[in-house]
């Protein structure tokens, strides 16, 4: 597997975790967690272009991304549970 920063893991397993808390709200709360959860997959994804756009890094930014989530929902962890 590729090197993968560790800012780019921090990053999607937020962004998961924060998709993760929306199966147990609704309405009001539903719609704030929804908005965190965009803003923080909107990071992730800024984070990912960022670094796939470097010279040193040989990987397409889709490469990249994939590596990244596959790494974090591979790491044995779930945030839903």
């Amino acid at each position: 597997m590729a090197d993968i920063p560790d800012e780019l893991i921090k990053l999607e397993r937020s962004a998961e975790e924060a998709r993760a808390k929306l199966a147990s709200l609704d309405g009001d709360e539903y719609e704030t967690q929804r908005r965190d959860w965009r803003d923080k997959a909107a990071a992730f994804h800024a984070a990912v272009a960022e670094y796939a756009a470097r010279d040193d890094v040989a990987m397409s930014r889709y490469e990249l991304e994939q590596a990244v989530k596959q790494a974090v929902r591979h790491a044995g962890e779930d945030p839903a549970g």
